[in-house]
């Protein structure tokens, strides 16, 4: 089993606890590193949603659970590559958002594994030719 990046979709069913195979995969993977990886997006991402919903305690309980994951922040390579991806996507009509975009930048320049719950979504990437590694936590 190698570090991996999780996608804002499994690290919400990770937090949710609702899917039985992911909290199992998940709970091995913690046992392993200790921690879970996340990209800043998608600590981004859950807030963005919790706020939406006026949910502020879920917020902080959301910020508080932080100390224990390893959050990566984006650098300028990052950005750029970023930049690269998001792109070639819109030239080939197949943008996947600038979230997803960032996400993936981040899994590939750290060279992670990125496990989502939205392979074909980020296939196209792949099939742009990038090396991104993707896996899922569900039906493996």
């Amino acid at each position: 089993m190698d570090k991996v990046l999780l996608d804002t979709d499994v690290f919400s069913q990770i937090l949710r606890r609702y899917n039985s195979q992911i909290v199992v995969r998940s709970a091995a993977y913690l046992a392993n590193f200790g921690q879970f990886t996340i990209s800043a997006v998608t600590a981004l991402e859950i807030v963005k949603g919790w706020h939406k919903l006026q949910r502020e305690d879920r917020i902080q309980q959301f910020v508080s659970g932080l100390s224990s994951v390893e959050v990566m922040v984006m650098n300028l390579d990052d950005f750029l590559l970023t930049g690269r991806i998001s792109a070639d996507l819109e030239r080939m009509g197949q943008p996947i958002g600038l979230a997803d975009t960032m996400i993936a930048a981040a899994a590939l320049q750290n060279n992670l594994t990125l496990i989502t719950g939205n392979r074909s979504h980020y296939q196209r990437i792949v099939l742009l030719g990038y090396s991104l590694r993707l896996d899922s936590w569900l039906n493996n």
